[in-house]
């Protein structure tokens, strides 16, 4: 096994780490409680991976199974618990669980329980997860076709 190859060509570093404090505004929240922190988009890392903070309120729920075809997933629990489905069972995790979905691997998602909880979700390689989430919030009044069309341009394929 090797690395992969090189992106970087030169020869003594550089300064470009960028530091985002913990009480950085989320980009997306709701009124419930509920927000998603962009810690590490596709455009922030070119296109290696995406990265994000989401917090959900008491009873949240989340989405129904789903697979992607071009990215991966995985889901690292931070507080609370979160019940996760690794396509054949539902699982309860915890703080410091984890769970990897590779493409096409079913999965979901929900907070069920009466607290909050915290988790951070890793997609790669880097997609526009971004305006996802962002237009999760505009689908209710779209008809099935546009349901179905904002689906897929988000690699996201709904099977119940």
């Amino acid at each position: 096994m090797s690395y992969p190859e090189a992106r970087y060509s030169g020869d003594r570093g550089e300064v470009s780490a960028v530091f985002r404090p913990v009480d950085t505004p989320a980009e997306l929240s709701s009124p419930k409680g509920d927000a998603t922190h962009y810690l590490a988009t596709k455009a922030s890392t070119n296109g290696e991976f995406g990265l994000y903070r989401v917090e959900m309120s008491a009873g949240a729920g989340g989405p129904k199974t789903h697979f992607h075809k071009t990215i991966s997933e995985s889901f690292f629990i931070l507080d609370g618990t979160v019940r996760l489905f690794n396509g054949a069972d539902w699982v309860d995790a915890k703080k410091g669980d984890f769970l990897f979905v590779p493409q096409g691997g079913l999965h979901a998602f929900r907070n069920d329980s009466d607290a909050p909880a915290e988790m951070l979700m890793l997609f790669a390689p880097g997609a526009p997860r971004e305006e996802y989430f962002e237009g999760l919030s505009q689908l209710a009044d779209a008809s099935d076709e546009e349901r179905t069309e904002f689906f897929i341009k988000h690699d996201s394929y709904f099977v119940e």
